[in-house]
């Protein structure tokens, strides 16, 4: 493991790590005035996300460009943000029907480190390339480092080995003019400010993450038609809340009969947007398929192509 050493830099100036001279006394409020102002300041985090648009945008086209072209949305970090990696990545495979293989999260310190910290495993660099190279990455991935002060050597070494292998960069930073954003192709910077609890990244900063990770791996699966209309049609009926929910979905997209929507589900094995696509199209589910195979998955063409056969 690389050696942690004493950080080069004043990392007290950073603005999450800054304390509050108004809230010297913090430890004496009472437990309504301290939900009262942490609600808050929560305000400020809508703000920062949505001035930031425009270069989360600009994430998911190229995360929508490799995914299309058969390459992954890799996401990084260390700590909260990593873990917050590691939650947006696992939701996309039962919400959007996508492989765990295509969006993948790099935590510091390995699996365990969801459930327990791992000491200097931030610091660790040697580990950073290492996870990422066992990716094997190439020009058809986009790696994004997820990273609250912008400086952790984690988080930095995942985008000098992504630039390093032709992967195209990005990354979430809270403090502006970091290192790690300097060595991304488009950085997002969530001015969020001082904590309520000096230093406590999780707060604000952690909830600006959330909320961008949210947005930019929404974006895609709506662009990529992981999406019909509104609907999560890729969803797999695969417990009994999620074949209720595929039954609606289905039912709501097609207008069909509830018989007819079980027996359309059925056939396609839980499967809503294949049932969608072989009610609308007038076949079965293995031509429901074909027809979406040869419409990249999407539901309007592929029932467009179907009706005109």
């Amino acid at each position: 493991m690389t050696a942690p050493g004493r950080p080069t830099e004043d990392l007290g100036s950073l603005d999450t790590e800054r304390s509050r001279p108004d809230l010297a006394d913090l430890d004496q409020w009472s437990t309504r005035r301290i939900v009262d102002l942490i609600t808050a300041e929560d305000a400020v985090v809508v703000a920062a996300v949505r001035a930031e648009a425009p270069r989360i945008a600009a994430v998911a086209e190229l995360a929508v460009e490799r995914l299309a072209r058969g390459g992954r949305l890799v996401y990084g970090g260390a700590g909260t943000a990593g873990r917050l990696a590691v939650l947006d990545a696992t939701e996309l495979a039962p919400t959007y029907g996508v492989g765990e293989d295509r969006v993948v999260a790099l935590l510091a310190g390995g699996p365990g480190a969801m459930t327990e910290a791992v000491e200097g495993a931030e610091d660790d660099t040697a580990a950073a390339r290492a996870d990422l190279a066992a990716l094997r990455p190439g020009p058809d991935d986009v790696v994004v480092a997820i990273t609250a002060s912008g400086r952790t050597p984690y988080a930095r070494a995942l985008l000098e080995a992504a630039g390093a292998a032709g992967a195209a960069t990005a990354c979430v930073v809270n403090n502006p003019g970091g290192p790690v954003a300097e060595l991304a192709d488009v950085a997002i910077t969530l001015r969020t400010g001082p904590e309520i609890v000096a230093g406590s990244t999780r707060m604000k900063a952690g909830t600006s993450q959330k909320m961008t990770l949210t947005a930019l791996s929404t974006a895609v699966m709506v662009r990529l038609g992981k999406v019909h209309g509104n609907l999560m049609v890729d969803v797999a009926a695969t417990n009994l809340k999620l074949r209720v929910r595929a039954e609606r979905i289905v039912g709501e997209a097609t207008g069909a009969a509830p018989d007819a929507v079980r027996a359309a589900l059925d056939d396609a094995g839980g499967h809503a947007k294949t049932a969608i696509v072989a009610l609308l199209a007038g076949v079965d589910a293995a031509g429901a398929g074909a027809l979406l195979a040869a419409a990249d998955g999407r539901v309007s063409a592929a029932v467009a192509a179907g009706v005109a056969r």
